[in-house]
């Protein structure tokens, strides 16, 4: 009997070790990782560079308090603003955590302009995290069932409606933020329309609101540009990030710019491990690595490649929908359920993922080659057309 809580459905398998895109199990069975730990392990496993530079500072300084000076920390946070154009960061160890900062952020911003209770637009078939605030944010009633009462504060309006948030702006005085994905990855890699950023970016500026944009998914080069925002030209007030940018140590980041930046003064927020000398290593070497290694236009090129690729091979198949997202951020939509496709997929050695409950999601790490893309292609498109077949 497990003494570990009882909070996901696990798959039956235990993986031992890794390498690039691939894990092998307890009993030595090889697996390619179409996951990538749902988005984190942007390198892969066991990358030589990467296991190198974690090494050298574990056996120099893993953590020191946030109340001193953290080299590390600053370098980080220089090499994020550098490709990002944002001002400022604020560090903690997941992405729930980096957009709670968002949210506090948004209301202390509200508090500044004199709004006693700011709100902030959110989307339905959003997800932001679980804690009582990030799922309270979070359009799946799913997510929120059993937690109540929840966090009070958000407006939610349906994703890609850009009516919808202008109606919210001219009946309520008390908004003060919009915050949104840039595609929704729970919600089943949902594309916006190509202006609805920028449509966002106007409502906001017209109407003094920030702008918050959760790219705990899609940052990081997982959509072929180092943050899925930069493909339509905005820059955000707010922007969150955690996943692929420690590719695996736990970080995530709050970033400001604009009218958002010096919100937070010393005692508004902190962290104890948000930040310390390990994590920031972890995040300035993945972005090293992928800037030195051209991993972002990889990621835009292997994404057309699959895409394509199932498009190809699953066009006219009954039941199958369409093929969409970004970069390597890929969803593929079937007519039906189709959780059963984890399992099937594990079986015949390829970790998948299923979300919306029709939408089988790929993210596979940045390290990815062609020949291994057309692996996942060829041992899921028979895979998906065997399951609408039956």
């Amino acid at each position: 009997m497990s003494h570990v809580m009882n909070t996901y459905a696990r798959q039956p398998v235990a993986f031992v070790r890794g390498e690039g895109v691939w894990l092998w199990d307890s009993a030595g069975n090889r697996y390619l990782d179409g996951l990538s730990g749902i988005a984190v392990n942007t390198l892969g496993h066991a990358h030589p560079r990467f296991t190198a530079a974690l090494t050298k500072q574990i056996g120099t300084l893993i953590h020191c308090s946030n109340v001193y000076q953290v080299n590390e920390q600053e370098q980080l946070a220089d090499k994020l603003c550098e490709l990002s154009g944002m001002q400022e960061v604020f560090f903690s160890n997941s992405g729930c955590e980096a957009n709670e900062a968002a949210i506090k952020l948004a209301r202390l911003y509200g508090h500044g302009r004199g709004i006693d209770t700011p709100a902030i637009i959110v989307m339905e078939k959003s997800f932001h995290g679980r804690t009582l605030a990030t799922l309270s944010a979070t359009g799946n009633r799913k997510v929120q069932a059993g937690f109540e009462p929840l966090v009070t504060g958000f407006i939610r309006a349906p994703y890609n409606d850009l009516d919808a948030v202008r109606h919210i702006a001219q009946h309520n005085a008390n908004v003060v933020a919009i915050l949104v994905e840039p595609i929704q990855g729970e919600g089943g890699i949902c594309t916006p329309d190509a202006s609805y950023l920028q449509q966002l970016r106007q409502i906001c500026n017209e109407n003094n609101w920030l702008l918050m944009l959760d790219e705990v998914q899609t940052g990081i080069g997982r959509t072929g540009k180092w943050f899925a925002h930069q493909h339509t030209g905005i820059l955000p007030d707010v922007m969150t990030l955690a996943k692929g940018l420690g590719s695996g140590v736990p970080i995530g980041a709050c970033l400001a710019a604009g009218k958002a930046t010096g919100t937070f003064k010393p005692g508004n927020h902190g962290s104890t491990f948000g930040g310390n000398p390990l994590a920031c290593v972890a995040g300035l070497t993945t972005l090293n690595i992928v800037e030195q290694d051209r991993l972002v236009a990889h990621a835009e090129q292997l994404g057309q490649f699959i895409r394509a690729g199932f498009t190809t091979a699953l066009q006219g198949v009954t039941g199958f929908r369409e093929v969409r997202g970004m970069g390597l951020m890929i969803g593929v939509e079937l007519d039906k359920p189709c959780g059963d496709l984890v399992k099937q997929a594990l079986a015949r050695g390829l970790l998948i993922n299923v979300t919306a409950d029709n939408v089988v999601r790929l993210l596979p790490s940045l390290v990815i080659s062609q020949t291994e893309a057309q692996q996942l292609l060829d041992l899921l498109c028979p895979l998906i057309k065997e399951f609408l077949q039956s």
